[in-house]
């Protein structure tokens, strides 16, 4: 009998050592489930003033793009999916504002996250998609970055500087009116 009892409560310490963690988390979010997803709420949201987090991504065609490859640009770091329906929506927004930007110090990079590398690929090849574009296969670039959702972008001004942040799919006008209005500012 007494081996019994031991293997009993064996069984029930990991469970009810669960069900703890799970009313703690339950308690810490407010009962509200956690993860990420697609974003539903869009527009401008606050940024994290200061230095941009550190960017280092291996493109689809193999070569690396990093921040200080950028400096003295205005830069668009853009999070997104293949399979997210905001994402694709908005894929020939981009390409049409980068390709109206691009000769003016703007540069855009794509940052597939939650992705497979054939369906990025067939992504930006279905979609004529110019600029860098990369898969952050570990998930450390969108952890640094805050990404809570898709699609989000970043802007990062000429000095390095995350300036602002857009959730969700952005029009061509209001992609262009935060590029100009990086764009006027002055370089330090």
């Amino acid at each position: 009998m007494n081996r019994r009892v031991w293997l009993v409560m064996a069984a029930l310490v990991p469970v009810v050592s669960l069900l703890g963690l799970l009313g703690w988390a339950m308690a810490q979010t407010g009962g509200k489930a956690g993860g990420l997803g697609i974003n539903n709420v869009f527009g401008e949201v606050d940024a994290k003033a200061g230095p941009a987090p550190a960017l280092a991504l291996s493109l689809l065609d193999g070569r690396e793009i990093t921040l200080p490859d950028l400096k003295g640009k205005v830069v668009m770091v853009d999070f997104w999916s293949s399979w997210c329906p905001p994402c694709v929506a908005e894929a020939q927004d981009l390409e049409f504002t980068y390709r109206a930007y691009r000769d003016k110090g703007v540069e855009f990079v794509g940052v597939a996250i939650w992705d497979e590398k054939s369906a990025v690929q067939r992504h930006v090849r279905t979609y004529g998609v110019s600029y860098p574009n990369g898969l952050d296969d570990s998930g450390k670039i969108a952890v640094d970055y805050g990404v809570r959702g898709i699609p989000e972008k970043f802007f990062i001004d000429k000095n390095g500087n995350l300036a602002k942040k857009f959730v969700g799919p952005a029009s061509p006008e209001t992609l262009g009116g935060i590029l100009d209005g990086l764009l006027a500012q002055p370089a330090q």
